[in-house]
This record gives structure tokens, sequence and C-alpha cells, in this order.
């Protein structure tokens, strides 16, 4: 017969993760990307043209918009973009300072993410069964090392690399879904301080663009809550309402409520599936692995409320047809529920969940590399002929900062695995290691190496640059039907006024901007003379058009 609380953990395997070394991988996780490039095509794009045209003053801070259409009702994020950009102003590039508060964010989650499992695996239900000699892990230093565990998962997780790095509405609904299922974790020992967390976390959920998970996280909290046999946590649950209904309220005063429910077909599913599949992993096997372990603990605190998140996230995925960004609150629920897998474990799961990252990101590193030399010195030829055709216009560039970084992170891969297999064979953390700083180098190096390609592939500067030399600055550009991002790109690169109302063509604007597919044959507007078609140099299925408006007779 199975126990009920299936952790075995002596006190050798309670050690936790050595503070320097999880501070240098959060760092390498975090810092890269900062600087040095533009703001990527699409979401990351559009939001920054949104905080920048609050920061200028081209819109107003209530009522934005892009190109005179109104823009995403995500305020609150877009106002935290803007207000830095206006604080830092003269000192700071407009893009890193949008970037900053941002990266904050992210640095905030994980360490959410971190007191949240603490508290969780505080609990009594939670802790690992006690020796008959004693031996066992101390209550503290076990809920420490599974903290760490949780940190180390969310890092690991695929879906959240480049989402997690962007200047977008999304990362703001992480950290408020951070905050709240720490407000739910930590209620047993910190009372006022779980309360203010609900009371800030929900509402910013809400004023983030998510009132609907905000109001669905809030039920969910509310039955754990009710269940809890802690009378802290029930006395809670009124608090999780008003939290609710000023979600609720500031969503209706800051315009937030939006339908984004899609009908869900039957074709989407096998999608779906292969999306969960990369984007979860790889905490959602030992995410999977904890329930099955810990089946009879269900309805305790650390099962049910990383379940809190992962249920709405989840289910805001499927009712938004395949929403990655939807998907993406649910990562530090699962990194929670992931780490509880990790005293459970078996010695040859664990072996091969080693064996496995130091092979793959052993190989990836490898191949970053290898390009990296082709593209600076032509040997081997075959990769820098690929970066050709595949980047047409594109020139190398050399940083010795970027080399640097990139081999000391590529010194320390080679030490965390003869570190990780040679000693701390014991620790509970041992087995999310090597996937947490696999994922960190791979991120290093391509936002080092690999940064020049990417930017000049990503960023609409190259477009931009050929349209300027038929649209002069400072000019006026109708651009009416053009997608958030292309109107973005047009006024961060360009610095036009651009109209992008649906009438804009009927306007003052001398100029019109307007995108087509290669295979359609444009129809020439009334009124309008056509001056030149310019082509982004990696979208070889999209051109851009430029017309003036004809004179009148």
């Amino acid at each position: 017969m199975n126990s009920p609380k299936p952790a075995l953990v002596t006190q050798r395997g309670a050690r936790r993760l050595p503070r320097l070394a999880l501070l240098l991988l959060c760092a390498a996780y975090l810092l890269p990307g900062l600087v040095g490039r533009d703001p990527w095509r699409n979401a990351d794009l559009a939001a920054f043209g949104q905080m920048l045209a609050i920061a200028d003053g081209r819109t107003a801070w209530w009522a934005p918009t892009l190109g005179g259409v109104a823009a995403d009702t995500a305020l609150l994020p877009h106002w935290l973009g803007a207000a830095f950009i206006t604080a830092t102003s003269g000192f700071l590039e407009p893009a890193l300072a949008a970037r900053v508060p941002f990266m904050l964010l992210l640095a905030l989650t994980l360490a959410l993410v971190w007191y949240t499992t603490f508290h969780l695996a505080l609990t009594e239900t939670a802790q690992p069964v006690p020796f008959a000699f004693g031996g066992e892990a101390r209550p503290v230093d076990y809920a420490r090392a599974i903290a760490d565990g949780a940190v180390l998962a969310l890092m690991a997780t695929l879906g959240l690399l480049q989402l997690g790095h962007e200047t977008t509405p999304e990362l703001a609904q992480l950290c408020t879904m951070s905050l709240y299922i720490y407000a739910l974790a930590a209620a047993p020992s910190r009372a006022i301080r779980s309360r203010l967390a609900l009371l800030v976390a929900l509402p910013l959920l809400a004023g983030s663009g998510a009132p609907g998970m905000a109001l669905a996280a809030g039920f969910a909290g509310f039955v754990v809550c009710q269940r809890s046999r802690y009378a802290p946590v029930r006395a809670l649950a009124k608090w999780v309402i008003a939290a609710a209904v000023a979600a609720g309220l500031l969503a209706a005063a800051l315009g937030s409520w939006r339908w984004r429910a899609q009908a869900l077909e039957l074709a989407d599913l096998m999608p779906l599936a292969r999306q969960w599949l990369w984007f979860l992993w790889p905490a959602w096997p030992l995410a999977l692995w904890t329930l099955w372990r810990w089946r009879q603990q269900w309805t305790h605190r650390h099962i049910a409320v990383p379940l809190v998140a992962v249920a709405v996230a989840l289910a805001a995925n499927l009712a938004m047809n395949g929403s990655e960004r939807a998907l993406m609150l649910g990562l530090p629920g699962l990194a929670v529920l992931a780490a509880f897998a990790l005293p459970t474990l078996k010695r040859s799961a664990s072996a091969a969940i080693d064996w496995f990252s130091m092979a793959f990101f052993t190989i990836c590193a490898l191949t970053i590399w290898v390009v990296y030399a082709s593209m600076q010195t032509g040997v081997p030829a075959k990769p820098a002929a690929n970066l050709a055709r595949l980047l047409p216009g594109f020139t190398p560039q050399f940083s010795a900062l970027a080399l640097a970084l990139a081999l000391a992170g590529t010194l320390a891969w080679v030490w965390l695995v003869r570190w990780r297999t040679g000693r701390h064979r014991e620790a509970l953390w041992k087995s999310l290691v090597l996937p947490a700083g696999g994922v960190a180098l791979c991120w290093l190096l391509l936002l080092t190496l690999w940064l020049p390609p990417l930017d000049y592939a990503r960023s609409p500067r190259a477009l931009v640059s050929r349209l300027a030399q038929f649209v002069p600055a400072s000019a006026c550009v109708a651009a009416p039907g053009l997608s958030p991002s292309a109107v973005a790109a047009l006024e961060v690169f360009g610095r036009w006024r651009v109209d992008a109302r649906e009438q804009a063509a009927q306007g003052p604007c001398p100029y019109l901007v307007q995108t087509r597919r290669l295979d359609r044959t444009p129809t020439p507007p009334g009124g309008w003379t056509w001056v030149a078609e310019a082509r982004k140099p990696t979208d070889r299925n999209e051109v851009t058009l430029i017309y003036r408006r004809t004179p009148a007779p």
C-alpha cells in the first residue's frame, strides 16, 4: 500500500542550491537581450510602439491609440513602459528603458515562485515521511530545496524563453498570477501580507488585459480557501471575493473587457496537443508525475494552489483557440507542481533527465558556435552560405564583448556538467540544474553570438530604411488596414506621423503605404500614384507598396 506522503528525503538531500550559483544562473537567464537590439516584430514591437507613443505625447494615456486606431486595452503594462521611457529620457535609449521594468517583472516572478513553493512545502502534508530512527530532512531545509527546484523548473520551461523576454502585457499578467498564488500559499503564516497581495494581484491582472482570467482565478482560489483545514486560509476566502470584485470594477473602469474566446474545432486538437508538449516542456512530465505520486493529496494546498493557475491557463488556452500567451500564465503553477515531483523521482529517471539535458544542450551550443565561426571566418563554408541565402544584405559584425560573454557562459556550462555529475548527487534539485542551465546557456549564446543576424531578421529597421528613400522625414503617412506592429514600425523607426484608420486614404496625408502578398495583384487606390515597392530582406512573401497622392488638375 502506498504511503499517503510519497516523499522520502534525507537531510543530505535537502541541501539548498548555493546562492551565488542560483543568482548567476538567473542573471544569465534575465540579462541577455536587454541591450543591443531593436524591438522585434509582432507583439513586442506593437507594445513598444504604444508605450513610445504615450511617452512622446502623441496619444493620450487613458485612451491610447496607435496610428489613430484604438490600441490594446491592457493599459497598466503600457503605462509602466511609458513611465520608464519618460523617467529615463536623456540617458537611456527608449527601447532599453521599456525593457528594464519588464525584466524586473520576470525577476519578481522567479522570486514569487520561490516563496510560493517554500510556503507550500512547509505544510504538514507536503513534508517528507519521518524516518523511524531520525535523519529525515528538516522542514525548512526541505522547503528551501523544493523552492530551488521550482525556480529551476520555471527557467527550464521552453514556453517562457522568448515570451518572458518581451515588453508585452502578458509578462505583467504572468507576474500578477505568480503574486496571486503566492498570496494563497502564504496565508497560514503571512496573513496580512497575503491579504495585501490578493488585493493587488487580481486587480492588476485584470488591468493588465486579462479580466476574465482574474475572475476565473478568483473563483478557483475561493474554492481552495473554503476547503482548507487551516483557519487562516478559510478566512482568506472573503478577501479573494473582494479582490475579484475589485478586479471586475477596475477592468470596467479601464475598458479592459474584450471577448477573445473562439470556437475550438476538432481539427485544432492535434496542433493544440503539440503546442502543450513543447511549450510546457520539461515541466509537464514532472507535474503529471506529481499528480500521480501525490494523488491522495489533490485537495491539499501544495497541490491545489498551483493547480489554480494551471487550470485557469489551460482553460483560457482552449477558449482562445490555442493562445500561447494565455498558456504562459500557467507556467508558475506548473513549475511548483514540477518541484514536488523531485523528492519522488527514481534514480533512473533523474539520470535520464541529466543525460538528455547534457547531450541536447551541448549539441545546441556546439551548433551555435559552429555557425558563429562560419559567419566570422567562412569556415566551415556551408553555414555561412545558408546565412547569406536566408539574410540577403546582412553583413556579419564582430563584438569582443559578446564573444567574451559567450566564452564565459560556455565554460560555466562545462563546469556545471562536471559539478553536477561529480557532486551533489543527493540534492533534490539535482535533476533540474542541467535543464535550467542548458536553457540559460543557449539563450546567452543566441543573444550574444547570434544577436546581429537575429536582430536583422526580426527587426523592421531594414524595411523602414528602404521606405525612407521615398518618404521624407516627419511626413504624414496613410496606412489603412496595417497591423499594429507594422504601424509601430513606421512610427518607431521612420518617425513618421501614421494614420492607420480605415478612412485614412481619404485624409490629408500625402503618402500611402499598403502591404500585399506576392501572389496577389494590387489594385491601385483612386487618387494615388504608385511610387515604389520595398520588401523586408527576410520576407519573400510580402511586399510594401508606396503611393503619393495624385496632384489635383
